[in-house]
């Protein structure tokens, strides 16, 4: 049996690196250069971007925690007692551990993460500090179509997809996710998403270009992932990162910018770069509360609750299936 999970695990991980592979080559043979921002989070990425939540320029963070602890009780009754919390793109589940906290008699957590190092120390860490509660991770990009495991019982499934994660969706991944959410978690599930609303365009490009430069290692630990792991031979010194507002998408946009004329080669294909071209690495789509609405609703959703943070610089929602 060792053997077969070992042979499933290659396989798995074979598979992985073909779809990184796959994306990375697409991507940079496109007359416009883009990378999907979810190849971002490998482990050192991952651990990147719980370091930028703690930056003073990252004020999504505080500003949902704040609503989170500010807000628990009336979370904890929207949700209703004896929930099952499934959890999209669970990362270090720090916001977790304070919406279980005041739920009433939680049954289940199910933490859903690309990230699998993320993902083992996260379900240990609940577990440990809630002892009854039921904690089955799943390994996976939360987009992809999957089933989630219940236990049958019947009782509420609450999805939680917090941080801005909604902001770095495209309108069809953002429907897909809806529509797989209702999949999920039933006719009478509910689920809480937090989305980072519109706001001084200043205040938001600092929140992705910090003054200590960890956004920027973010972005550029992309190209570090491709050397490792396809063989590339990007020269991280000859590109910046830069952050762009985007008036027509409402969005923050991740750029790669070439400092030079130069050539990358990868998985034995040549790429050139012309001085000041760009890579697009990820979308960040802020909101308003009526642009949010519309969004959800067309995914079979509707806004009961929201709830903002004292500045009303971040919206969580609570929806119901309509």
């Amino acid at each position: 049996m060792h053997h077969v999970n070992n042979s499933i695990e290659r396989a798995e991980n074979e598979l992985a690196e073909n779809e990184f592979a796959r994306d990375v080559l697409a991507g940079l043979s496109a007359d416009v250069k883009t990378l999907p921002s979810r190849w971002l989070y490998d482990e050192r990425g991952s651990a990147l971007f719980e370091e930028i939540t703690k930056l003073e320029e990252y004020y999504l963070t505080r500003a949902e925690t704040s609503i989170l602890r500010d807000r628990q009780m009336d979370i904890a009754d929207f949700v209703g007692s004896g929930a099952t919390l499934v959890e999209y793109g669970a990362g270090a589940g720090v916001k977790t551990e304070l919406v279980l906290a005041g739920l009433r008699d939680p049954r289940g957590y199910v933490p859903i993460d690309i990230a699998d190092t993320f993902l083992a120390e996260t379900s240990k860490r609940i577990a440990s500090r809630f002892p009854s509660l039921c904690v089955r991770p799943i390994e996976r990009n939360f987009l992809d179509v999957f089933e989630v495991p219940f236990d049958g019982s019947g009782a509420g499934r609450t999805g939680f997809f917090p941080g801005s994660t909604m902001g770095n969706l495209n309108t069809t991944e953002a429907q897909t996710l809806l529509t797989q959410m209702g999949r999920h978690l039933g006719d009478k599930g509910r689920a809480i998403i937090g989305v980072d609303l519109q706001k001084n365009v200043d205040k938001l490009l600092n929140a992705y270009d910090d003054s200590a430069g960890v956004t920027a290692a973010f972005n550029l630990n992309l190209f570090a992932r491709i050397n490792t792991e396809l063989g590339g031979d990007f020269r991280l010194e000859q590109f910046k990162h830069v952050a762009r507002w985007n008036e027509t998408e409402k969005a923050v946009e991740m750029h790669l910018v070439s400092l030079c004329d130069q050539r990358v080669t990868l998985c034995e294909q040549t790429f050139h770069f012309r001085a000041s071209e760009t890579i697009h690495t990820e979308s960040s789509r802020k909101y308003t509360v009526e642009s949010f609405k519309r969004l959800v609703h067309a995914g079979g959703w509707r806004v009961a609750e929201a709830w903002q943070d004292g500045d009303a610089l971040f919206g969580l929602f609570g929806l119901v299936r309509h």
